[in-house]
């Protein structure tokens, strides 16, 4: 069952999908971290189909602080014209994701999952999409110890110039990750993603790198134009084989 819920921060209140298979569980956690387009259907179908496998699903809104979902208009998703309308309108939250920003909202949606009736006393998984996914990295990066596998699909921006850059702090991971690079992605090159893997290697992660070919930033969103179905089915396969190992139902 899909309820929205508001979770306490230290900035505000972030909305949120939880999602719960029927049945008093215990049900191991997983938190979803959406793009930078927010909660909407498209999130709420892609919380329930890993729900369904007998997971407790919380799925963020991580723009909160520009207000609650939803953020943008349907035909927003589609036009290429009204889209970058909405980037424009959107960058200035996105950028104000801070590593530590993420660090003290993680902890607020993790402390809120825990707590909820039938969520398994146990370490959780991370995954996400877009920003998501740059946002997912740093969560687990945080919260070494109750995160235990991270998963992020066409993410951005995961390895950069910029002092507080997520392949920084992947030495702090101590379970498993994967990520799935789209081969046409500006913001995830793939001098991007050698350094990103050199990181990884150099700090003994266990992970899976991969570049899903023919598929653009943003390919898992069926609501969106980047949309590439096959990239996506690939995506669903990949998600729930880490599900399978890291965070096994019992």
């Amino acid at each position: 069952m899909l309820t929205t819920v508001q979770i306490p921060t230290a900035d505000g209140t972030a909305d949120a999908y939880l999602v719960k298979p029927d049945g008093p569980g215990p049900y191991p956690g997983v938190l979803l971290f959406a793009d930078a387009f927010g909660l909407r259907p498209r999130i709420a179908e892609m919380a329930t189909r890993i729900a369904d496998r007998g997971y407790a699903v919380l799925a963020v809104n991580l723009l909160y602080r520009g207000g609650p979902s939803p953020l943008v208009q349907p035909d927003e998703l589609t036009d290429d014209q009204k889209r970058d309308a909405v980037f424009a309108r959107l960058g200035p939250l996105i950028r104000g994701l801070t590593a530590d920003r993420i660090a003290a909202d993680s902890g607020s949606y993790l402390d809120f999952l825990a707590a909820q009736e039938g969520v398994a006393d146990r370490p959780v998984l991370v995954v996400g999409y877009c920003m998501g996914g740059t946002n997912a990295l740093r969560a687990i990066e945080a919260h070494p110890d109750r995160i235990t596998a991270v998963a992020t699909f066409h993410a951005g921006r995961l390895a950069t110039d910029d002092p507080d850059s997520p392949h920084l702090r992947v030495g702090a991971i101590t379970g498993e990750a994967y990520f799935a690079h789209a081969d046409h992605d500006p913001s995830m090159n793939a001098d991007q993603i050698r350094v990103l893997e050199a990181a990884l290697d150099e700090a003994g992660v266990t992970y899976t790198s991969e570049v899903y070919t023919g598929a653009a930033h943003g390919f898992t969103m069926s609501d969106t134009a980047p949309y590439n179905r096959e990239a996506e089915q690939r995506h669903w396969v990949n998600l729930f084989a880490l599900l399978d190992r890291a965070l096994p139902v019992s």
